[in-house]
């Protein structure tokens, strides 16, 4: 703050001193301080116990007049990272046009009917001989049976009819895999469900699959056969367990080859995402193998855009063009210590490479941020990609916490084009207008253009939660605002710590700021529902820094 001089008025600005909520330093002439609105009516400290050191009441002061309600912390400014203008996961011809595409189709309808009874056959015939190849065995630990793979290709043939059903009638192939026992795992980007069908027959490999894959009718069963290791990618001891089977299994020579999309999701082709590191932990040699799939009117990916759309597109196709190629086999360094990131990066890049494609920031993450958006009816919901990658690795924040603070935001009744304005962001914090919360969204806002994206909200939330000082400003604000820090908080304590910050609220909004915190309806405030709510709204701790100044925070750290 710039030094003033004694014909300084004590408020920054003009706007600042006509807000109705904006609180008076006033000087009696007996020396006591108080703190007076802009009605006139003076009040005292609202809170419990009564403060006799008058550097409380101009430290309040002090933290209306601060630009940055969260400099507390040491919460500074920040630069909003700039977009991608990749779009991974988009389909590029999600809409049939164009006559001669009309057309096409209309020829083809009889053919897709012969296609599909194609399809219906062979994947029961595949389901019976899965099914015939499974039975009595009981030792899934160990390899599967030689003489139960042999009965394993009929399945395997099956696939590759499936595949011509789907109007794959040939497919062109590059390089040649590697011996098992020179690289026991492959790694491929990943387009469309098509590589699964087109791998269970070019090389039976086991595979790495999420838990939710096993109850699909059909597939469950025939993956089981493929020795799936199931995984759960958002539960640390899953992925810690899938790690261990992948290493149990590219070690013991009798397994199959394993098979990764590191990816974790489908993709449009045009871009290499971020990479999960399950396949690159063990240190084991990766083939890494690149699809594509060469189109003019019909883009194959499967990216938002339903499977019965996408069956049925291809379906009415003369013919669907795939390419594999094998890469050179990468092999970790031996002469260091490589990391998993590291041997991953190079990975990924040498995909990126034979593809010609940039490689992005975007991840699962990402995927399912739009799915959520696409669930709540969002006129764009790929205006909620954020590249997670980036935002896991700067700023800390897991999907799951990007998913709760989506839902926040889509709390706020967002505009066609991703925008909340400030009222429904006031609305959904239950905050009136006033210099504080005008603050609060203006540190949100950071292009300053009154409105907030999803980027904006995220990134201005995660920049404040991961503060090493916010669950100490937590617990502090906890004690400033009950009588000695250990019961929980009344409505009256809550709303006379309130009253320090936005002094002319009535009782019906401390109301509904109080049941956001209580969010078990007991009445009051227990310690761990207000952490838990403001670890889930960080944005509120501007609330509570008078207590802060109070308690000399962050003197006391």
């Amino acid at each position: 703050m710039a030094d003033h001089d004694l014909t300084t008025r004590l408020l920054a600005s003009d706007h600042h001193s006509q807000s109705s909520d904006e609180p008076h330093l006033i000087i009696n002439v007996d020396g006591e301080l108080g703190l007076e609105n802009s009605n006139g009516n003076s009040h005292q400290n609202p809170s419990n116990h009564q403060s006799n050191h008058p550097s409380d009441y101009i430290n309040s002061t002090q933290m209306e007049i601060l630009e940055n309600p969260y400099e507390l912390l040491g919460a500074k400014g920040y630069a909003l990272p700039e977009s991608s203008t990749v779009d991974p996961f988009r389909n590029n011809t999600a809409r049939i046009e164009g006559v001669y595409e009309w057309l096409k189709i209309m020829v083809c309808l009889p053919i897709a009917l012969i296609r599909l009874v194609l399809f219906g056959l062979c994947l029961s015939v595949g389901y019976v001989g899965t099914k015939f190849a499974l039975h009595g065995w009981k030792d899934k630990e160990n390899p599967m049976p030689k003489w139960r793979c042999r009965l394993m290709w009929v399945t395997r043939i099956c696939s590759r009819c499936i595949l011509f059903s789907f109007g794959y009638h040939w497919i062109k192939r590059r390089g040649k895999p590697a011996p098992r026992e020179i690289a026991p795992i492959v790694v491929s980007n990943h387009v469309s469900y098509i590589e699964p069908i087109f791998f269970f027959y070019e090389l039976f490999p086991t595979i790495v699959a999420s838990e939710s894959h096993d109850s699909m009718p059909f597939v469950g069963t025939i993956i089981r056969a493929m020795q799936v290791i199931y995984v759960n990618r958002f539960s640390p001891s899953s992925r810690k367990n899938a790690v261990n089977e992948i290493k149990r299994k590219a070690s013991g020579d009798r397994f199959p080859r394993l098979l990764l999309f590191p990816e974790g999701t489908t993709t449009n082709g045009r871009a290499i995402i971020s990479f999960q590191l399950g396949a690159f932990i063990p240190g084991y040699p990766i083939q890494p193998v690149i699809v594509r799939y060469p189109h003019v009117h019909f883009d194959q990916s499967w990216g938002h855009i339903t499977l019965g759309k996408l069956m049925f597109r291809m379906f009415t196709q003369f013919h669907n063009f795939m390419e594999v190629e094998y890469l050179p086999v990468v092999f970790p360094l031996e002469n260091q210590k490589e990391n998993a990131v590291h041997f991953a990066g190079r990975t990924r890049h040498a995909i990126a490479t034979a593809l010609n494609v940039v490689q992005t920031s975007h991840s699962y993450g990402d995927y399912m941020l739009v799915t959520k958006a696409s669930e709540s009816k969002q006129e764009n919901p790929l205006l909620y990609i954020v590249e997670m990658a980036k935002i896991e690795s700067s700023l800390h924040l897991n999907t799951f916490e990007a998913l709760d603070f989506l839902d926040k935001f889509l709390s706020m009744i967002p505009d066609p084009c991703g925008h909340v304005e400030i009222h429904n962001f006031l609305r959904f914090f239950r905050l009136k207008a006033c210099t504080l919360s005008e603050k609060i969204f203006g540190f949100v806002d950071v292009q300053k253009r009154g409105r907030i994206t999803f980027k904006e909200f995220l990134f201005g939330s995660a920049h404040v939660l991961k503060q090493p000082l916010f669950l100490q400003a937590c617990e502090l604000a906890f004690t400033g605002c009950g009588s000695d820090g250990n019961h929980d908080i009344s409505e009256q304590e809550f709303g006379g710590s309130i009253l320090l910050a936005i002094p002319n609220l009535n009782e019906d909004e401390i109301h509904e700021l109080f049941l956001l915190f209580d969010t078990d309806s007991h009445g009051s405030i227990s310690k761990n529902n207000f952490n838990t709510c403001l670890r889930k709204n960080p944005l509120l701790i501007a609330l509570f820094s008078p207590q802060l100044l109070r308690l000399d925070f962050p003197s006391r750290s």
